[in-house]
């Protein structure tokens, strides 16, 4: 997916994803917002996340770095944050050939919903998206697609980089109070 680099509106680094689509939809923004995790950042994931807006509500949704676009690409980037969130203004017509693509596109609350567990975002942004918009999203929702939860446990790699993260964590915190020397006291 390609698309012309638009005017910066803003960048931040961001815990959850609640406030930048919230200011997308409060800002009626056109355009589209790049999503770094903590992956990419950390880890040298490969690829970032792209959602497309239309008037503030999210239309599309891809990952660079799976290749892959609409509920799918939303279960590649929800992950823990933080994020690196850039949200750029572009001109619908600028937009518009990506938009048509069925393949790409997500439900307007979706990523609300996936992205930010966030239950009353995703009903205000539902309720900004046109009603076209609507019909089609939910027509491609009962198509026999994985859906973004599915598409995540059926990646292994990601299942096993989440499990070495929390066995490196826990060791960590272990070592911080203490409790990896009552352990080896215990196998002694």
């Amino acid at each position: 997916m390609k698309l012309p680099r638009g005017r910066l509106q803003r960048q931040r680094v961001v815990e959850d994803l609640a406030t930048p689509l919230s200011n997308a939809l409060d800002a009626d923004l056109t355009g589209y917002a790049r999503l770094e995790s903590q992956d990419a950042l950390l880890l040298s994931a490969d690829g970032v996340g792209v959602l497309t807006f239309d008037g503030g509500v999210p239309i599309v949704a891809y990952h660079t770095g799976t290749d892959v676009g609409g509920p799918a690409a939303l279960a590649d980037l929800a992950v823990a944050g933080p994020y690196r969130i850039e949200l750029f203004e572009l001109e619908a017509d600028a937009l518009a050939t990506v938009h048509e693509a069925a393949d790409l596109r997500v439900p307007p609350g979706m990523p609300a919903e996936r992205l930010a567990g966030d239950p009353e975002l995703a009903d205000r942004t539902r309720a900004a998206a046109p009603e076209r918009a609507d019909r089609e999203t939910e027509a491609a929702q009962d198509r026999d697609e994985p859906g973004a939860v599915e598409a995540f446990l059926d990646d292994e790699a990601k299942i096993a980089a989440i499990r070495e993260r929390a066995r490196e964590e826990a060791e960590r915190r272990a070592a911080e109070w203490g409790l990896d020397e009552i352990a080896s006291d215990e196998t002694d």
